[in-house]
């Protein structure tokens, strides 16, 4: 069998093709056609002999994902349902084991332009075990973890579509709760930074959780300084339990408390991501719940109009009930935007074309 190429790491790959009789030089010739040019055909790599160029056929390969469904919205927003083959899962803590060929699940990832930004949304699981109950991403549950190769090449098949370029951003925010998956994600995350990968700097990565306070803390610790979102969603305790089945997990008072650590170990101001459900989470005393837990730490607050779900029960608020939200918010001093709505003709939000895919296929 193959090694996926996006698993390996500069060094890796360099004993990795050593080891296979190949001279270390190789290995960055071959980064460079892939990370710098965007280019897997061997046949294309120039510089690289005809024999070596041979022996790597045998030994990498470079897409682990079929395409299942590519989608583009009015706005440029692109979508990609990628169907993940072979043993590319890797267990859980969880004790969950290697999925099989035949199932190894389906995975979304995005592309959003916006001016000169190219931002790629990604996946870091296949499905997601925080069940949010307005959320398709897990209505089946976890799946599986996904490697690091798989999570880089997401974000590599984004930039490579035509008419993309150079990916600038990314988030992961696609399917999946980051931190349970933090080997994968980690190690995801230097590959996208480093020269010899994507090149993208670490302040234009964002980590989004629901939030696990060990995993934020251990975060913070990490030796590049991501950009950390919180996925709050809501302003009290009782309601967030209503709506985030993990929030039982602990308090919003001990993910502040931890977001706090984040923000004085990386020197990076966190992100309050807020859902708004329309006549759930949107009401003015909901807005100054939110106002007084943003004003507790160095963040700043992204409000987002929910995208409705099939099946599910909650709606979109209506235009006038968004900006009063951000309006008394804004009154008692909290940086908000209101994050703009890409991708609605396409089904973009998360695990929306999955959950679709998965209703039709039977």
């Amino acid at each position: 069998m193959s090694t996926h190429f996006f698993d390996l790491d500069r060094e890796q790959l360099r004993s990795f093709v050593v080891e296979h009789g190949l001279r270390r030089f190789v290995a960055d010739q071959l980064q460079e056609w892939v990370y710098q040019r965007g280019v897997t055909e061997l046949d294309r790599m120039t510089n690289v002999s005809r024999r070596d160029r041979e022996r790597l056929g045998e030994l990498v390969h470079f897409e682990s994902a079929r395409l299942l469904t590519e989608r583009r919205a009015s706005d440029g927003t692109r979508k990609l349902l990628l169907g993940w083959t072979g043993p590319t899962v890797e267990p859980t803590g969880n004790g969950l084991s290697l999925l099989e060929p035949a199932s190894a699940g389906e995975t979304e990832c995005v592309m959003i332009p916006a001016g000169d930004r190219r931002t790629a949304c990604i996946s870091s699981q296949v499905g997601c075990p925080v069940g949010c109950r307005f959320c398709a991403s897990g209505l089946e549950g976890l799946e599986g973890n996904l490697t690091r190769g798989n999570i880089v090449e997401q974000a590599w098949r984004l930039g490579r579509m035509a008419g993309v370029g150079r990916i600038t951003n990314v988030v992961f925010m696609g399917m999946g709760e980051p931190l349970v998956n933090f080997p994968g994600v980690v190690g995801a995350i230097r590959t996208l930074n480093a020269s010899w990968g994507l090149g993208i700097g670490a302040r234009r990565i964002t980590v989004s959780t629901v939030g696990l306070p060990a995993g934020i803390r251990r975060l913070a610790r990490f030796e590049l300084p991501v950009t950390l979102a919180l996925s709050l969603h809501a302003p009290n305790d009782e309601l967030r339990r209503q709506i985030i089945p993990w929030a039982d997990r602990s308090t919003i008072e001990e993910l502040l408390e931890a977001c706090t650590e984040y923000f004085r170990e990386s020197g990076r101001e966190v992100t309050l991501e807020y859902i708004l459900l329309g006549e759930v989470n949107d009401r003015p005393e909901h807005a100054r719940e939110l106002a007084g837990l943003a004003r507790s730490l160095r963040a700043n607050v992204n409000l987002i109009r929910y995208n409705e779900v099939e099946g599910l029960p909650y709606r979109r608020p209506v235009s006038a009930d968004v900006h009063r939200f951000q309006s008394l918010l804004r009154e008692r001093g909290v940086n908000v935007h209101i994050r703009a709505s890409r991708g609605r003709d396409i089904d973009a939000a998360c695990g929306q074309l999955r959950h679709q895919h998965r209703r039709e296929q039977g």
